[in-house]
């Protein structure tokens, strides 16, 4: 089992990315998906979760309406579309199935 996510990066305040979380080794059409972050000093938070259909939807409050989570069944990957990015939204993004975590990718807002 493996999940692999991309997209992290240095952006300045009011600005987006696009994180992606590719899974193998699963049928990653059965289970739900979750991102998490953890900034430093911070524990880690849940940030967004779909269901495996990707019709039930939840996020942390101070995320929504920025953020978006969705998934492609077809493509074993799952997403999250961050706009309007602040610096107190700076960490390590990480995506979760099945008791499996990705290696996590960093997202720094800074000017």
């Amino acid at each position: 089992v493996q999940l692999v996510e991309s997209g992290g990066g240095l952006v300045q305040p009011g600005g987006s990315l696009r994180l992606a979380c590719s899974v193998s080794g699963f049928t990653f059409s059965g289970y739900s998906m979750s991102w998490y972050r953890q900034a430093p000093g911070k524990e880690r938070e849940l940030v967004a979760r779909i269901s495996p259909a990707g019709n039930d939807i939840d996020y942390v409050d101070s995320v929504k309406g920025r953020f978006t989570i969705s998934r492609d069944n077809a493509k074993n990957t799952v997403y999250l579309q961050m706009n309007s990015l602040k610096p107190e939204d700076t960490a390590v993004y990480s995506c979760y199935a099945r008791g499996v975590w990705g290696q996590g990718t960093q997202v720094t807002v800074s000017s």
